[in-house]
């Protein structure tokens, strides 16, 4: 998401409950990345750092995940106001929802919707940020999985440094970016890649959105597939060797996606079935 303000895998379907519990009592595994990329790390060998799996039915836990609240557009003439009521996010059914509303008011329509934030709970330098998605869809649906630097507080934002893990227009349902801002590279500026399926949608079934980021290097991954890969030379500025911390979101309206019509269809859901952090062996 593009904001001077932003404090901004595939799982198996079968057998989710028993992974689930698995990892729950497991505290920590390893996770070898996919080799069939010849331009990524081969063999690397991951050990899980920190996970929610979204079991616990009703608010989300306060130990991992706290919330932006508000309205005024932030930064990109958005439309929604960000609650944490249980309209707008819940976890159930195994899952955490974030919900886009439209709510009719005097004669205009007026949405609500969610962002979910690690600031202060969790932040990390490198490893493995993983989570399996399903997106919504629509004209001026924006859902967002993304790290914002915890510096944002302090230097503000770009110089902070943002990196999209997966951003999604709601009207191409099928393709997703990738994209890192930072100092010289922000808004339009920001470096990043599409990805698509030609035969698969994004709201169709839950996917998996990855970085795999070191020193020198991020590498962004859909379903394992690694689509791109930035390091310090394709930017001015490299400002990603500090820690970062996660955001979940789904905005309406914006810059990036324009406004949503008549047609389009309320409430939105994004669903996140588990967000994983690893650290590399």
């Amino acid at each position: 998401m593009l904001n001077q303000f932003k404090i901004k895998s595939q799982k198996a379907i079968s057998n989710i409950t028993l992974l689930k519990s698995l990892l729950l009592t497991v505290l920590l595994v390893s996770f070898s990345s996919c080799e069939e990329n010849d331009d990524g790390p081969k063999g690397t060998t991951w050990q899980l750092l920190w996970s929610d799996e979204f079991n616990e039915t009703g608010t989300l836990n306060d130990a991992n995940w706290t919330y932006d609240l508000g309205a005024g557009g932030w930064g990109n003439n958005e439309l929604q106001e960000y609650t944490n009521i249980a309209d707008n996010v819940i976890s159930e059914d195994g899952v955490l929802k974030i919900i886009a509303q439209k709510i009719p008011m005097n004669g205009y329509d007026a949405f609500t919707s969610a962002r979910v934030k690690t600031l202060g709970l969790f932040s990390e330098t490198y490893g493995r940020f993983e989570a399996r998605i399903k997106t919504p869809s629509g004209a001026g649906i924006w859902p967002a999985f993304w790290l914002l630097g915890d510096s944002v507080e302090t230097i503000g934002w770009p110089q902070c440094g943002e990196i999209d893990i997966m951003e999604l227009v709601g009207q191409r349902p099928n393709i997703i970016s990738g994209t890192i801002h930072g100092p010289g590279n922000f808004g339009t500026g920001g470096i990043g890649k599409t990805f698509g399926y030609a035969n698969d949608r994004f709201d169709g079934g839950f996917h998996l959105f990855a970085i795999e980021w070191g020193v020198d290097y991020l590498d962004f991954y859909v379903d394992d597939n690694l689509y791109q890969r930035i390091t310090p030379g394709d930017v001015e500025e490299w400002v990603f060797n500090e820690p970062f911390h996660i955001i979940l979101n789904v905005a309406v309206g914006g810059n990036l996606v324009g406004f949503p019509t008549s047609s389009t269809p309320f409430p939105q859901t994004m669903e996140v079935d588990y967000v994983r952090v690893y650290k590399e062996l």
